[in-house]
């Protein structure tokens, strides 16, 4: 308890501002970046557009806005490094203008702003330390396509076990809120820089122990087209995500402790291995001798593989309950939680 409470000092010391920052990252969105900054609500402090090598009128509306609203910070990208490059460093001068919470706003204006008191408010009450939309518990599943709706069911699973976030659900929601304390601590060489950055941020996340809360947001769909092809993410995901999965295993259950799941791990990835290698064999074997293995052979085989995955499954369900529950930022009060009477459709535009 008391290193926890001074581990809490240091990232997030008392003097820091209670600032909170939006953070727009913007590729070629000439068409819907003033009606985003426009909608936003009067209590934010700072309005950060980054600018990612865009090839169309992008720079020159958000240079218009900066001149118009005081709140609005620039920075523009010589060359096009996706959207996580663009959060990184929307981030970063998020950190260095001290902002105690940094929200992402996509710039295709898909993000109601009238809910952003929802996703700060756990922050701030200190029960969460990174906060993020989940448009299917409050949107009809039924409407979207099948295809588009198995796969985010299937995306949504693998980032359970790959993160071990086993209690969000639509992982690439961008609609998100982070801590200001957790930015110094983040691995930039293990976020992803393009489609793969929320995802990549929630393994982040949970070697930091850093607890996460789903909100329920609705997505607002327009004229707006997506830069992420659905192909792409079929091929392109699951690989990362095994990667991940990999990655937190060992180091959590390995390389920084060793515990009943890990004895569960590493006792059923051994009975699986020697059961497959060991019936594998015999089945070759027979077919070439052309005489059937006996029953306590192929039992020999069976077993170990069955107990292998129990093991395995025991070692989810005690996985499922190291979820982190506890926020590791200091408890802040909600002096500065904005009602939603201040959503933009009753606050004055900038």
């Amino acid at each position: 308890m008391s290193y926890l409470k001074s581990y809490k000092n240091r990232i997030a010391p008392p003097e820091r501002s209670q600032l909170i920052s939006i953070v727009i990252p913007a590729y070629c969105a000439e068409k819907h970046l003033e009606i985003v900054v426009n909608g936003i609500p009067e209590f934010i402090d700072y309005i950060i557009i980054v600018d990612d090598c865009s090839t169309d009128g992008t720079l020159q509306i958000a240079v218009r806005l900066a001149s118009i609203n005081p709140k609005i910070r620039i920075i523009k990208h010589e060359i096009n490094q996706g959207v996580g490059g663009a959060m990184l460093s929307g981030y970063a001068l998020a950190f260095e203008l001290n902002s105690l919470i940094v929200v992402k706003m996509d710039a295709d204006n898909q993000m109601d702003p009238g809910f952003l008191p929802d996703l700060l408010k756990p922050i701030i009450n200190g029960e969460s330390d990174y906060t993020k939309g989940n448009r299917f518990l409050m949107t009809d599943m039924s409407s979207m396509r099948a295809s588009r709706r198995f796969g985010n069911l299937g995306l949504s699973f693998m980032t359970k076990l790959s993160s071990g976030y086993w209690d969000i659900f639509d992982p690439t929601n961008g609609y998100t809120a982070i801590h200001g304390c957790l930015i110094p601590l983040l691995n930039e060489s293990l976020i992803d820089k393009r489609y793969f950055f929320e995802t990549s941020l929630l393994m982040q996340l949970y070697l930091l122990r850093a607890v996460v809360k789903d909100i329920p947001i609705p997505v607002r769909y327009a004229d707006e087209t997506s830069h992420l092809s659905e192909w792409h993410s079929f091929f392109f995901f699951p690989s990362r995500l095994l990667l991940g999965l990999v990655h937190r295993i060992w180091r959590q259950y390995f390389l920084l402790d060793f515990n009943l799941v890990s004895l569960y791990i590493f006792s059923g990835i051994t009975m699986m291995g020697f059961g497959s290698i060991f019936g594998l064999y015999h089945w070759w074997r027979s077919a070439q001798l052309q005489v059937p293995a006996t029953t306590g052979t192929v039992m020999l085989a069976v077993l170990p593989i069955i107990l292998g995955v129990q093991f395995l499954l025991q070692a989810v369900a005690l996985d499922v309950q190291m979820v982190p529950r506890r926020a590791i930022h200091a408890s802040v009060g909600a002096t500065r939680m904005p009602s939603r009477a201040n959503s933009p459709s009753e606050s004055k535009k900038t």
